[in-house]
C-alpha cells in the first residue's frame, strides 16, 4: 500500500501546499481521498497516474471537492471508458452530481455516486473494505478507513517436511488453505500443526476535517497510519473547536488513544507557512509513535504489521 500526499494545506492554498487530497495505491488500484482545486495538476506533478477507480469525499466544502469538475473533464478529454465511483456523505448526492455536470455535459464514461453514512462499508473489495466513520465538522461529513482482511498464517515448511514427513506439493496448499491432509500411513495432519495464527492486514485512516471524536478513535484502532486534521497549533485550540477542526496535539492524543503506529498531520492553516516544525513538535510531545507533517508530494509505503514491506519515504 502506497500513500501520496497531494494536498496538505487547509482551506487556502499556499505556494508550497495545495488543499486536501490524498492518493492511496493498493494492489494496482488507485483511491483518491478528497479532491481540492488543483488536484489533477498535483497528480501530474507527482506522477501518481490518473487511473483512479474510486473517489472518497469527506465533505463538500470547496477545499475538498472543487478539483472534481476539472478532473472529470480531463478524464473525458482522455477518452476514459472505465467507470468511476464517487463516495460521499449521505444527503450530498445531488450536489456531487451538480459538480460532475457543472459544464453542462454528462461525462462519456459512467460516474456512480454512492452516499455513505458512518458505519457503512463504502467499498467491499477483494480482501479489504473501505469503511465510513463518524467525524465532527461544520458540514455533513465522514472519514474513511481502509481495512484489510487478516492474512493466512505462516506455513512452517521445515516442520511439515522434516518432522511430519509431508512431501512438497498439493498437500502444502491444502494445509495452508485450512484443509487437513491424510498421509500414506493414515496419519491425519491438521492445518494448525503447520500453519501459524492469522496475520493482521493493514489499516489506513483518513479523517478529513474534524474535531477530536470517539468515532476516529474507534476507526483508527491499531491503525498503521492515521491521517488526521491538524489545522492549528495548541494556542488556537478554542478556534479549532469553533471551526470544527483539531490541533496537532489533539490529533496526537487521538492517535495515542487509538494505538496508531504513525500519525500524518494534514490540513495545515496558512498561518503556519514555514513553521511546520512547530506542529510536529506539539504532536511528538504526546504521541508515542511517529508523528510527521508531510509536504505535498511526500510518499510512503505502509508495511504489514509483522514488518513485511519497507518504508520508501
Amino acid at each position: 500500500m502506497h500513500v501520496t500526499f497531494l494536498g496538505t494545506s487547509g482551506a487556502v492554498p499556499t505556494t508550497m501546499r495545495n488543499p486536501s487530497a490524498v492518493m492511496v495505491r493498493r494492489e494496482g488500484e488507485r483511491f483518491l481521498f478528497d479532491a481540492a482545486e488543483g488536484t489533477q495538476r498535483q497528480m501530474m506533478r507527482f506522477s501518481t497516474g490518473f487511473a483512479v477507480s474510486h473517489v472518497f469525499v469527506s465533505h463538500l466544502h470547496g477545499d475538498h471537492v472543487l478539483g472534481l469538475p476539472g478532473l472529470i473533464q480531463t478524464w473525458d478529454f482522455n477518452d476514459r471508458e472505465e467507470p468511476v465511483a464517487i463516495h460521499t456523505p449521505a444527503g450530498t448526492r445531488r450536489r456531487i452530481r451538480d459538480l460532475v455536470t457543472v459544464t453542462g455535459n454528462e461525462p462519456s464514461f459512467p460516474v456512480r455516486v454512492n452516499e455513505v453514512s458512518p458505519g457503512d462499508v463504502a467499498l467491499d473489495g477483494a480482501e479489504f473494505e473501505v469503511r465510513a466513520f463518524e467525524t465532527d465538522h461544520r458540514a455533513t461529513s465522514v472519514g474513511y478507513a481502509i481495512v484489510e482482511d487478516d492474512r493466512k498464517g505462516r506455513f512452517d515448511r521445515e516442520k511439515a517436511e522434516a518432522e511430519l514427513g509431508i512431501e512438497p506439493g498439493p498437500a502444502y496448499s491444502k494445509l495452508h488453505n485450512g484443509e487437513p491432509v491424510e498421509l500414506d500411513d493414515g496419519t491425519v495432519v491438521q492445518p494448525e500443526q503447520v500453519v501459524g495464527p492469522p496475520r493482521p492486514g493493514r489499516r489506513v485512516v483518513y479523517t478529513g476535517d474534524t474535531c477530536p471524536t470517539e468515532g476516529v478513535v474507534e476507526a483508527a484502532d491499531d491503525a498503521d497510519l492515521l491521517i488526521h486534521d491538524a489545522t492549528f497549533a495548541e494556542d488556537r485550540r478554542e478556534r479549532a473547536g469553533q471551526t470544527g477542526h483539531s490541533t496537532a496535539k489533539q490529533a496526537a492524543e487521538i492517535a495515542n488513544r487509538a494505538g496508531a503506529k504513525r500519525l500524518a498531520l494534514t490540513h495545515v492553516s496558512t498561518r503556519y507557512a514555514g513553521q511546520s516544525g512547530r506542529l510536529e513538535d506539539e504532536a511528538r510531545e504526546v504521541f508515542d509513535g511517529e508523528a510527521f507533517l508531510p509536504d505535498d508530494g511526500d510518499e510512503l509505503d505502509v508495511p504489514f504489521p509483522d514488518g513485511e514491506g519497507e518504508d520508501a519515504t
